[in-house]
């Protein structure tokens, strides 16, 4: 990846929207080599996919829970289940295997503390945790889904 695949790589971060023309005349690229460095990006799994990313509280899903997971059990047959059944689970929008203390950490979206309780018992009902600690978001002071793409971020590479 050259600087200006990461330029479009920021243009694309900051609104996936753009017809490739745009983009193109930003970074100082044709239509066709724009488009060309877009599909091989996305070919390489680079670009993942493009998302419309929606206001929580306006779907009325404002309450974020960071769910800490301690478990007794690390055997591959445990892991898989409980990856398989946390990603079956609406609510859970993360999902991180942690190094620490804590063995995973789920990031929630819910509307209100009794639609988090649901979760919690359906959570706990699945297999067997040692400790579940939830912790509650009073605000959120930043959220961007952009990763710093530039060459300052990349030590210039």
């Amino acid at each position: 990846m050259d600087a200006t695949d990461r330029k479009i790589l920021a243009i694309l971060q900051e609104d996936s929207s753009l017809p490739v023309a745009e983009v193109a005349s930003r970074v100082n690229l044709s239509q066709t080599p724009c488009w060309r460095r877009i599909q091989r990006m996305e070919e390489t799994g680079v670009i993942r996919r493009r998302v419309a990313l929606v206001d929580p509280d306006a779907i009325g899903l404002g309450l974020s829970v960071f769910v800490e997971i301690e478990t007794g059990d690390h055997s591959a047959e445990w892991l898989e289940r409980f990856a398989r059944e946390v990603e079956a689970m609406p609510e859970v929008m993360e999902v991180y295997r942690m190094a620490g203390d804590v063995d995973y950490l789920l990031r929630i979206a819910v509307a209100n503390m009794a639609e988090y309780d649901g979760f919690y018992r359906r959570l706990v009902a699945l297999l067997p945790l040692k400790n579940v600690t939830s912790r509650f978001a009073m605000e959120r002071v930043k959220y961007t889904t952009a990763y710093p793409v530039g060459e300052a971020a990349t030590g210039g590479r």
